[in-house]
């Protein structure tokens, strides 16, 4: 189908410009039970097929207690489908959501970091991809922009700590109207967090707006996407990347004495 293609097209534009995927590599997906994650698995599964590199799939899910609905529908689609796949119910997550529930994101990701590092370790393997797609990037330029004063995004490609496992996000070029549409298409049940309801922050806002923008600019995102890969570092105010004067201060500003 076109929609499979165009997904396909963008997957594999990712995983050849930023080297995501090598010979021999063991990808684990995270699995978040919405959307994202789940079309980002039906690629990598598909690519596996195709791509001239030898890797394997698997799959796994941190249950962190706030999942909306039951997760089984989910496990009885994978193993419909026969992938592997590793349901971890996190003891110190779910005694955080106990002790703190009111807790932010912040220490909710670091938790849900420590389980992921965990799970991949015994299922040997070596990558950890996560379903971020086109919107998360644009947002997260936004937010940085906008709330933290630094000019930065996701990274499609990075690593842990100690460089134990390489992280990847192949859904950088794929926008989620393509993983909503796709999920619909081949009947993938979602199980959304609790988080994804929460109204009032920063994220919810940033997708109002980029909604509002669209009716009338609709290719915001690709060409959001595409400036993030075509930085005139000239023409910013990082001092790193300018050519200035080498000239000492009081040469190019004197200093006027006061009287």
């Amino acid at each position: 189908m076109e929609l499979e293609k165009a997904l396909l097209r963008k997957v594999g534009e990712a995983v050849h410009r930023f080297k995501m995927i090598r010979d021999g590599d063991r990808v684990a997906v995270a699995l978040s039970g919405g959307k994202d994650s789940a079309t980002l698995l039906e690629a990598l599964l598909l690519l596996q097929k195709r791509a001239p590199v030898d890797f394997s799939v698997c799959a796994f899910t941190v249950e962190q207690g706030k999942f909306l609905r039951p997760i089984e529908p989910l496990g009885e689609y994978l193993k419909r489908r026969g992938i592997a796949w590793t349901y971890f119910r996190d003891a110190p997550s779910l005694r955080l959501l106990k002790d703190q529930p009111e807790h932010g994101c912040d220490l909710c990701s670091r938790y849900r970091r420590r389980a992921v590092y965990e799970i991949a370790r015994g299922l040997n393997a070596n990558v950890i991809a996560f379903g971020h797609t086109a919107d998360d990037f644009c947002e997260a330029l936004l937010r940085n922009t906008m709330f933290t004063g630094k000019l930065s995004s996701l990274p499609p490609v990075t690593h842990s700590r100690d460089r134990e496992y390489r992280l990847i996000r192949p859904l950088v070029f794929v926008t989620e109207d393509i993983t909503r549409a796709y999920a619909e298409a081949l009947g993938v049940p979602v199980v959304p967090c609790g988080c994804s309801q929460r109204t009032g922050t920063v994220r919810r806002s940033l997708r109002d707006i980029f909604a509002e923008l669209e009716t009338e600019y609709p290719h915001l995102k690709e060409n959001m996407l595409s400036a993030m890969g075509n930085v005139d570092t000239g023409r910013l105010l990082d001092t790193r990347f300018l050519q200035l004067e080498t000239a000492p201060p009081e040469e190019l500003f004197p200093i006027v004495a006061e009287s």
